[in-house]
């Protein structure tokens, strides 16, 4: 059954709409590995949870990388960490705001390889912090890279990782998407 559009005289089928939209991974696929994400956040926060105390230090490479135990109560670099306890809330509301709205461009752009990709691991990355905050009131960090005792990045998680990656990735596709334009 075809439909024209009046304005511009166009006519598009709903199979050839449908065709177009399942050329790439579709929202299941995101979300699956977005659950993956979740996943593997939570399982290695739990595994830290119970074999080291707060503060603990294991060597992975020595001088550059440990596991450790911190918490974190703020956002990025505890920006916030000690405000209160008010901001619990807010990063929550923060977090679930972006969650839906990761979501609903999944649902719309979601044939796009390199854009659902990075949306996919930064929601991973959102929930994964998320059920931190909800459950802990604070997020569980154990991945320390640091150069020798002299230089250290803060300590951070799998959750963390995944929106960093899945922010180079947004990036990356946009900086294609404006090279391909010109």
């Amino acid at each position: 059954m075809a439909r024209t559009n009046s304005s511009s005289g166009k006519v598009a089928t709903r199979a050839s709409a449908r065709s177009a939209r399942s050329k790439g991974p579709g929202l299941l696929a995101w979300l699956v590995l977005s659950g993956v994400i979740v996943l593997a956040d939570q399982l290695t926060k739990l595994l830290i949870l119970e074999r080291f105390r707060f503060g603990e230090r294991l060597a992975v490479l020595p001088g550059y990388f440990d596991l450790t135990l911190v918490f974190n109560t703020g956002a990025a670099f505890s920006f916030l960490a000690d405000a209160g306890g008010w901001q619990r809330w807010f990063f929550l509301g923060i977090g679930l705001a972006a969650s839906a709205f990761i979501l609903y461009l999944l649902a719309r752009h979601g044939s796009q390889k390199l854009f659902g990709l990075s949306l996919a691991l930064i929601l991973g990355g959102a929930i994964g912090n998320l059920i931190d905050r909800l459950l802990r009131g604070k997020v569980v960090d154990f991945l320390l890279a640091h150069w020798q005792e002299r230089w250290f990045f803060p300590a951070f998680n799998v959750a963390d990782a995944a929106i960093t990656v899945g922010a180079v990735l947004l990036v990356l596709d946009e900086l294609l998407r404006v090279g391909k334009s010109r």
